[in-house]
């Protein structure tokens, strides 16, 4: 099958999870509505309509994505890698730095972040490698090599800049591969042990305001107005949800700002003030039946590279979800991660709707390749 558009395809659209995934963006900028707002009502900053935007132009790349098979973009894997670590490599050399971290780049007046494309790319490359080298009994130690040092590079090329949290997230990807693809056992028990006895020393790597908030994460109370106040104004904000919420932009914690970041890594927090648990529940709904769909894609797929390039893309939805819900609800330590469709971001709002429409592609390929 050429990369030309094919009409066809759209006769299989899953159309569930773009529902799904079109939601979680109405909900994501009704919520930046609400934080952009005072207890006048009066508007002080209009995110929400950047927001849209981001999403306006997240929908175009879906659909160019959706239509052009996912096997012609997987051929340039290792360009779309080449072209990431060049960016980050840039990013410590022209960055901008926000808040004592240097993320971003100034691309014709837009602030590009990096870090964001290098988690697809990184997910196109190993599946690139990953695809016709299948292993029945597991992969093992000199297979891994070569993959290991695609995700070492841009690993130690973010958490340089300092962004603890996507870091994490390259190494989450690189794992939840491998449990697609195997690897022995002797192996694994040897990577496990090693990265027991070896994690110790990341704390030594690690910013003193990365060790605070580990420290304020394992307790808050020490420290209540410095590293703690976020995690402790987001618990707060979370539980005064109760069941029913508050109501749109009624949460005290949100209006009266005394919530820090509350557009982007705690936006959740934002929701559960205003729309309580039952609304929780609804947005974990779409957000679980995002993550479900992208494992039933992965197990359907057509070929082995459709499968890889499935769990990737739903192990980046899945981990992000993951962990930002757990750290603004005091289970993870604050690490920067954004909340998928939700959280405020130009470059995190391009890359997920590139994910959905990868993921459709390959349902829908599926179904074509097959008549």
């Amino acid at each position: 099958m050429s990369a030309q558009f094919d009409r066809r395809i759209f006769a299989d659209l899953n159309w569930a999870l773009l529902l799904a995934a079109l939601a979680c963006t109405t909900l994501g900028v009704i919520n930046i509505f609400s934080t952009g707002m005072n207890t006048t009502g009066v508007e002080q900053t209009p995110l929400y309509l950047k927001q849209l935007q981001w999403a306006g132009i997240g929908f175009v790349v879906m659909v160019i994505v959706a239509t052009i098979d996912y096997r012609t973009i997987a051929r340039h894997a290792y360009l779309f890698y080449l072209i990431s670590v060049i960016l980050l490599i840039l990013v410590d050399i022209l960055g901008y730095q926000v808040r004592g971290s240097q993320r971003w780049i100034n691309i014709f007046g837009f602030f590009l972040q990096p870090s964001e494309i290098m988690k697809i790319s990184l997910v196109l490359v190993l599946a690139r490698y990953f695809d016709g080298r299948e292993k029945k009994d597991g992969y093992g130690i000199k297979d891994l090599f070569p993959p290991l040092m695609l995700v070492a590079l841009p690993f130690f090329l973010i958490l340089k800049q300092p962004d603890l949290g996507t870091a994490m997230i390259i190494g989450a990807i690189f794992f939840s591969m491998l449990v697609l693809v195997g690897v022995k056992r002797r192996e694994a028990l040897l990577g496990l042990l090693f990265g027991v006895f070896t994690l110790p020393f990341f704390w030594f790597i690690l910013k003193d305001y990365q060790k605070a908030r580990i420290m304020t994460f394992i307790d808050p109370s020490r420290d209540p107005f410095g590293s703690g106040y976020h995690i402790i104004q987001s618990i707060i904000a979370v539980g005064s949800g109760k069941i029913l919420g508050k109501g749109f932009m009624q949460g005290s914690q949100t209006q009266l700002k005394f919530l820090p970041e509350q557009q982007t890594d705690f936006i959740f927090s934002v929701f559960a003030e205003e729309w309580g648990l039952i609304g929780v529940l609804i947005l974990l709904f779409l957000l679980l039946h995002i993550i479900l769909s992208g494992v039933k894609i992965a197990r359907s797929s057509y070929d082995y590279l459709g499968a890889l390039l499935a769990i990737g893309i739903t192990s980046i939805i899945f981990w992000e979800v993951f962990i930002n819900i757990g750290m603004v609800i005091g289970l993870m330590p604050v690490v920067g991660i954004p909340l998928p469709f939700m959280s405020y971001g130009g470059s995190s709002m391009v890359l997920i709707f590139l994910c959905i429409g990868l993921l459709l592609n390959i349902n829908m390929r599926r179904f074509l390749l097959q008549k």
